[in-house]
């Protein structure tokens, strides 16, 4: 049964999220619901994996993490990418009459819209894994990216935990050129559920194996090495999605002879609170090691 778990939950859980919104929509149960019902209930079932079957029992969170990372889930992850939506929407469709944009012709509507989603997922990643390399690789960025490497370990809430400069690049490839371009909302939704789910998956405390699955998706067991305290190993796995793009480029890693031992920054006492991690990324050098 235990075996059964390890390789099933992954592809049960975002898949049937997945499955759900794609009912839903076609049941004409709306955006919102069809959106956040499968995303809620598919995140719920994570967290309980992560109480029956944790990959290690240290990395339990404190009551005081928990509260932190529910901040940055719900103002950063959450809120401000709605905020620069609407903002978006606003100044392309109803004072820059995007509608009229050739741009707002080239996405192929007539598609299935499981298809859209994938092609969406394909175009996402490719953009999105040079950006997340350039903010590992280039320290003005990376210092604003350090944020979300900042926990000691790993759980389900702390996929929220960016600064919201790292959020707001991120918001321009995977979501301002498919606003631009008048994508179908059931498409958004459906990249969203699938979006948020498997971001859930890739932080969470949960002792799954993803077997051949590795090869093609950027699940836990990947992205766990992401986030090791030595760059050798987490300047590696960069795909948001999908591993594709790392193991075209060379940068995808998972040894077979070890688990990841350390996770975070040099520096073990970078601060961890909201607003001190709202302004650390302007203090030159904060992830460093104290010399």
């Amino acid at each position: 049964m235990k075996w059964i778990a390890q390789y099933g939950a992954y592809p049960v859980i975002v898949l049937g999220s997945a499955w759900g919104n794609v009912c839903l929509m076609e049941a004409g149960m709306g955006v919102l619901l069809s959106t956040y019902l499968p995303v809620t209930i598919g995140s719920l079932l994570i967290i309980w994996l992560e109480w029956q079957m944790p990959y290690r029992a240290s990395w339990k969170p404190s009551t005081k993490e928990v509260i932190e990372d529910s901040a940055f889930l719900a103002l950063v992850h959450v809120l401000w990418p709605k905020f620069l939506a609407m903002g978006v929407v606003y100044l392309v469709f109803d004072t820059w009459n995007g509608r009229d944009w050739p741009v707002a012709r080239w996405w192929p509507r007539e598609w299935p819209v499981p298809l859209q989603a994938v092609m969406m997922v394909l175009i996402v990643d490719g953009s999105r894994y040079w950006l997340h390399r350039l903010s590992h690789e280039w320290e003005p960025l990376w210092r604003f990216h350090a944020v979300h490497h900042s926990p000691h370990r790993l759980y389900t809430l702390n996929v929220g935990r960016f600064h919201p400069v790292d959020k707001g690049l991120q918001f321009l490839l995977d979501s301002f050129p498919f606003l631009v371009m008048g994508v179908p909302p059931a498409v958004l939704s459906l990249y969203f559920v699938f979006y948020a789910v498997n971001g859930f998956f890739q932080h969470s405390n949960v002792d799954v194996k993803l077997g051949w699955l590795n090869y093609l998706m950027s699940g836990p067991e990947l992205h766990r090495w992401h986030h090791s305290m030595w760059s050798r190993e987490s300047n590696t796995n960069y795909g948001n999605h999908l591993i594709i793009w790392d193991w075209l480029f060379g940068t995808r890693y998972l040894p077979a002879d070890r688990e990841v031992e350390t996770l975070g920054l040099l520096n073990r006492q970078y601060p961890s609170g909201f607003l001190q991690q709202m302004a650390a990324p302007f203090h030159a050098g904060l992830d460093q090691a104290a010399r």
